[in-house]
């Protein structure tokens, strides 16, 4: 069965950042476009499989969270029902587990 997919207003928030972030340093529509489009076909991959992704534990605890890696970026996600809702899509240098609130 696969999962629909739905982003937070702060994973949108991201993902203008990330556009802004990629488009300076690469001065390049095209890389950037490309790039975006390639995170979100890896966060489209999670619809077939969504245990897929690589859970989240802090202090010996599972979270809540999953999340797969593209290139510089972590998306974090939770699964329910059969929905993936994507929190947040953050750079891996970020103090992630502070941000997500864990």
């Amino acid at each position: 069965m696969k999962f629909s997919i739905k982003y937070s207003k702060l994973a949108m928030l991201d993902l203008e950042h990330i556009w802004d972030e990629v488009l300076s340093a690469s001065a390049s529509v095209e890389v950037t476009a490309g790039y975006v489009e390639a995170l979100l076909a890896l966060v489209e991959g999670q619809a077939d499989f969504p245990e897929s992704g690589a859970p989240l534990y802090y202090e010996d605890t599972f979270t809540g969270y999953r999340f797969v890696v593209y290139k510089a970026y972590i998306v974090f996600y939770r699964t329910e029902g059969i929905a993936i809702f994507v929190d947040r899509i953050l750079h891996s240098k970020s103090d992630y587990l502070r941000v997500l609130g864990l």
